[in-house]
């Protein structure tokens, strides 16, 4: 079969890294030299996806799986990579991820041949079916980039939202594009610095974070890392040579502290395997940003992992607590320190024993226990996980998050809807029933209560955490128990978007904000115009017009340069749109005084106060009260109620 060229060969394709474009005249006379150089490499490639495979299908499939590569090498003939390479090695590094890091079935492999085909080829998804089914068919449809005139949002997001909707059904599409996304990442040397970012970008964005949430904690930490490579190549560096660095200086002890855990376990009979890790470097970046400190203050820059056999009879957690017990019985334990994911496993299925030892060099360390099982599923994520159930909980719920943002016509937020499930880390918090409840890290108690019920986001009023008085702003940490108390007549404050992460409390927020009536202009930040008092408008290049008070020094500087901008408003009352305002109060005080001015805005003008804020001294009190109303005339009227209180001496706005 003669392979053609896309028809969008000309604007270099984003992430497939080939070069289609029509070799000249010296390039096609050194071609059949070229081919016959990366012959061996070729097969030998090829050859490691097959004796991996081989053991694992049976001898029908095995031979589909050879004439899926014999198909792809034949379609892709003629075509390479940037790095001069016959573009196969791409399908065949991508099925070699499939086939040998995550160990995915025939079908998946074999698709992963075949991934790019149909997007660079003149070959079909219906020819893919006649040869290879259905079911290949099927998956490489899903991983083949929508090509159209116009994109509903834009090219990259129409091709994620494609992958997204796929998953619905079927989530070995979305794992091809994860090894296509890996190989494309181990190879992005040889791409111009513009494309190295909008890759890395995408890559930091969406694929990593997806992997741990399908628990392929490995392909998640690897794509984090080369984002941040070609991201920021000289911070990545730095990061790089301090490791090294800290390595190099810390050895002896380490050494000495990994061999006294490997005799004490040996010498009570424990057979274990114990390594020392260091976090990689993109992982201790942002521990830096997440505790706001430097480098060299950052602890635990590595941790010690135990890794215990799984054996028929022996309970995991009964060995990992084994294995805790003898630790303790040396080494003192950190107060806090402990973080038992077994009982409690992370939402991507991740498990695991945490626990942080005082060593003889009287340094905190931190030791994860696990058994083989669990090491394992950090690597193969949800093919494993969800054996274990959390894995297959989670992606069912994404699954309805999928159909709820596909029928919400939400595409403005789409991306960003999708991406707040995908979240790095997670928490695990209590009802005051016991219910556990997973969340984002930095989660609040909001979030708690629309992952309860929608309801309870709606009319949530305060909380309880631990059994204390709570903002419903309230950031949440693991272990905390919540509770949600609600009122009928409690209304969400648009503010709460910017205090939420979860996808349910953001679209009900963005939801509730988006009906809310909203005034035509846009009030000047510094003189905060409210409806009836003397305003002036400046209409921009956007048309957009921005209303200020008349004596405010931005619109007079604005009225002397740029006078043309000045336009008529109508900055009317609306009775649905509430502006905040400040009174500060001066007078003598007296008993019952607060409870007065309280009762004036209030009971008798039905105002909502945000704020209130009080000194006295020497009988004479200073107050400070912010409210919301609707017009100038409104906040005159409350003014002159005000200072009709008696020992009120002096009200006025304040600025």
């Amino acid at each position: 079969m003669k392979p053609v060229y896309s028809q969008h060969e000309s604007s270099q394709p984003d992430t497939d890294m080939a070069v289609r474009q029509p070799m000249n005249q010296c390039e096609a006379s050194r071609q059949p030299q070229l081919c016959e150089l990366f012959v061996p490499m070729v097969d030998t490639l090829a050859q490691e996806v097959f004796d991996a495979m081989r053991p694992r299908v049976s001898a029908e499939d095995f031979a589909r799986l050879k004439d899926a590569f014999a198909f792809a090498r034949e379609a892709h003939k003629g075509q390479r990579r940037k790095s001069k390479e016959p573009y196969i090695t791409h399908p065949i590094a991508v099925a070699r991820i499939a086939a040998i890091e995550l160990n995915l079935d025939v079908n998946v492999v074999i698709a992963c041949f075949l991934h790019d085909v149909v997007e660079d080829t003149a070959v079909t998804v219906e020819d893919v079916k006649v040869r290879f089914g259905d079911d290949v068919a099927s998956l490489v449809r899903v991983v083949t980039k929508p090509n159209r005139d116009k994109y509903e949002m834009s090219k990259q997001l129409d091709n994620f939202k494609q992958m997204l909707n796929a998953m619905r059904g079927d989530i070995r599409g979305i794992l091809i594009k994860l090894a296509d996304r890996l190989h494309n990442m181990r190879t992005l040397s040889s791409m111009r610095p513009d494309k190295q970012m909008k890759i890395a970008g995408e890559t930091d964005y969406f694929y990593a974070p997806l992997a741990n949430r399908l628990g392929f904690y490995e392909v998640k930490t690897e794509l984090e890392n080369l984002s941040f490579r070609y991201r920021c190549p000289h911070e990545y560096d730095e990061f790089t040579a301090m490791i090294a660095s800290d390595k190099a200086r810390n050895a002896v002890r380490l050494r000495l502290f990994a061999s006294e855990i490997r005799q004490l376990l040996a010498d009570a009979g424990v057979d274990a395997h114990v390594e020392m890790v260091y976090r990689e470097p993109y992982s201790l970046w942002r521990k830096m940003q997440k505790h706001h400190t430097d480098f060299h203050h950052l602890d635990f820059k590595h941790f010690f992992q135990i890794t215990f056999p799984n054996e028929p009879g022996i309970n995991e957690k009964a060995q990992a607590l084994r294995i805790y017990s003898l630790l303790t019985d040396v080494f003192k334990e950190k107060p806090g320190g402990i973080a038992n994911y077994i009982d409690s496993p992370k939402e991507n299925g991740y498990q695991s024993f945490h626990v942080k030892l005082l060593s003889r060099t009287g340094i905190w360390e931190e030791v994860h226990i696990s058994s083989k099982r669990m090491v394992d599923a950090s690597y193969l994520g949800c093919m494993v996980c969800g054996k274990a159930g959390m894995a297959t909980r989670w992606l069912e719920k994404f699954r309805s998050t999928l159909n709820d943002i596909s029928h919400s016509n939400t595409d403005a937020h789409f991306i960003e809807n999708v991406v707040t499930a995908f979240y790095n880390d997670d928490i695990m918090v209590f009802t005051p029933q016991g219910k556990p409840i997973i969340l984002p890290q930095r989660a609040t108690a909001l979030d708690f209560a629309f992952e309860v019920h929608s309801k309870i986001g709606e009319f949530a009023k305060y909380a309880r955490v631990n059994g204390r008085l709570s903002s419903v702003r309230t950031v949440l940490h693991r272990g905390d128990v919540v509770e949600i108390f609600t009122s009928e007549d409690a209304l969400p404050d648009p503010a709460w978007l910017d205090s939420v992460v979860t996808y349910k409390a953001k679209r009900f927020l963005r939801n509730y904000i988006s009906r809310l009536p909203r005034s035509p202009y846009i009030r000047c930040r510094q003189c905060n115009p409210i409806p009836g008092e003397e305003v002036i408008g400046f209409e921009n290049a956007q048309h957009q017009i921005t209303v200020h008070k008349r004596d405010c020094p931005v619109a007079i500087g604005i009225s002397s340069q740029q006078g043309d901008s000045i336009v008529p408003v109508h900055f009317d009352e609306n009775p649905a749109i509430l502006y905040p305002v400040s009174v500060r109060i001066k007078g003598v005080d007296r008993v019952h005084m607060l409870q007065d001015m309280i009762e004036c805005i209030s009971e008798k003008m039905r105002l909502y106060i945000s704020k209130i804020t009080t000194a006295t001294e020497d009988s004479i009190f200073d107050l400070t009260i912010s409210f919301s109303v609707h017009s100038y005339c409104e906040l005159q009227r409350i003014i002159a109620e005000i200072n009709a209180i008696p020992g009120v001496d002096e009200v006025r706005q304040i600025k």
